[in-house]
């Protein structure tokens, strides 16, 4: 059995049902007797470069193990699937336990975006803290620039 990593980019149309596509194609799989190690559905992102009129697509990566001959029968299947724009099989020595890098920067600017959304609230008195020490800062900078004046 050889080892393979796997990634597809879905048209980004379809990202609520991904969970369909990976249903199906996991069946696809197991009917040519290939194994699923681990699956990461990475979701939506922006792509490198405009793929059939598509700026973002929805990644799905996928460790694999199978039977070389099989894995052809799997790409002529999948070559024709609308759904899917790109999709790539890479032969590979040891599948990695760790996620893939994408799938972490693909967290990491999710709770980023997450923390941005939070409200921040503040009471009054910090509101007006923090407009006194802007008018306070502009103060220091228009007396600074008057004095860089006079020494002229």
């Amino acid at each position: 059995m050889k080892k393979y990593e796997a990634i597809i980019i879905l048209n980004p149309n379809l990202s609520s049902k991904a969970d369909n596509f990976i249903k199906g194609f996991e069946k696809l799989l197991k009917e040519n007797s290939f194994k699923i190690k681990k699956y990461e559905d990475i979701g939506r992102r922006q792509l490198s470069y405009s793929i059939n009129n598509h700026n973002k697509g929805h990644y799905i990566f996928f460790n694999l193990e199978g039977d070389p001959a099989k894995l052809i029968d799997v790409e002529n299947k999948i070559k024709y699937d609308e759904s899917i724009i790109r999709h790539l099989f890479i032969s590979v020595k040891n599948h990695e336990d760790n996620d893939s890098q994408l799938f972490i920067d693909s967290k990491n600017s999710k709770n980023n975006e997450d923390a941005n959304n939070e409200p921040v609230n503040k009471s009054q008195d910090e509101v007006d803290n923090d407009s006194t020490d802007d008018n306070q800062q502009e103060d220091s900078k228009l007396e600074n620039a008057d004095e860089d004046k006079d020494n002229e």
